[in-house]
């Protein structure tokens, strides 16, 4: 999920109707809310959340030195013109990026991913064997042809691929899909998302890849024998290295 703190409801609605387009919940709220806001929502709340939107807002500041007091999720600042003063105050106070606006929505994904991978928190592009997940809107591939999902289970594959091996639940995966604040919408349609995305890589890939457990939740594992074959299958190019670098080690000392 996106948070954009502005004052404008006209700017929430406009970067809301973006991103949902490309299957990203947003959650607006200007800045004087903001500080309640973050006190109100959990742990888990919070790490479903990906990004933070500074727009133009009276608050702006307090609003980027409130947000890093609390997480670590990266935080862009959308400025109206630039202003060196401006911009170095917004990155003194814990901004990961400035920048001035207008600004496409997956150019903010990439500097997303990018903020990310710089922290080594996240990577912009996950594999699972065959399977290879991006982050940045893109469709997954598989033996690198692109493998096109609907959004939201695109975005439930995206979600499971940053998450590693650790288990989401179904409300995390929820509140990644579609927003902590989404009423219209009951939160068992995840498993409806979740089955019909497992058809269809299974289908493909010939295994089941979404692992599930009882009161755990879910992760993306292939099964032992697929990672097995797979070892097995590097290993004779391992040794054939090996058996080369042995040859010219032997030649170079008899030379």
């Amino acid at each position: 999920m996106i948070v954009v703190i502005d004052d404008r409801d006209l700017v929430l609605q406009g970067f809301g109707g973006m991103f949902q387009r490309i299957g990203y919940p947003v959650f607006g709220v200007s800045g004087k809310e903001l500080p309640n806001w973050l006190d109100s929502i959990c742990a888990n709340e919070l790490e479903s959340i990906e990004a933070f939107l500074v727009g133009d807002t009276d608050e702006s500041i307090c609003a980027i030195s409130c947000i890093r007091s609390t997480a670590k999720t990266p935080v862009i600042s959308l400025i109206e013109q630039n202003s060196l003063p401006d911009i170095l105050r917004r990155f003194e106070v814990g901004a990961d990026d400035v920048v001035r606006k207008p600004i496409h929505v997956r150019e903010i994904l990439a500097r997303v991913a990018a903020i990310r991978r710089r922290k080594d928190t996240s990577r912009s592009v996950f594999e699972f064997g065959r399977l290879r997940v991006f982050t940045d809107g893109r469709d997954p591939e598989i033996d690198g042809c692109s493998f096109p999902l609907p959004r939201r289970e695109r975005r439930i594959l995206e979600y499971l691929a940053s998450n590693g091996d650790r288990r989401a639940t179904r409300s995390q995966i929820y509140n990644a899909v579609y927003g902590l604040f989404e009423q219209d919408v009951e939160e068992c349609v995840i498993e409806s998302h979740i089955s019909k995305l497992r058809k269809k890589l299974r289908k493909v890939l010939g295994y089941e890849i979404i692992d599930s457990k009882r009161f755990l939740g879910y992760r993306l594992e292939a099964p032992a024998s697929v990672r097995d074959a797979e070892n097995a299958s590097e290993k004779p190019e391992v040794a054939e290295a090996g058996g080369r670098f042995g040859q010219d080690l032997e030649a170079i000392v008899g030379g």
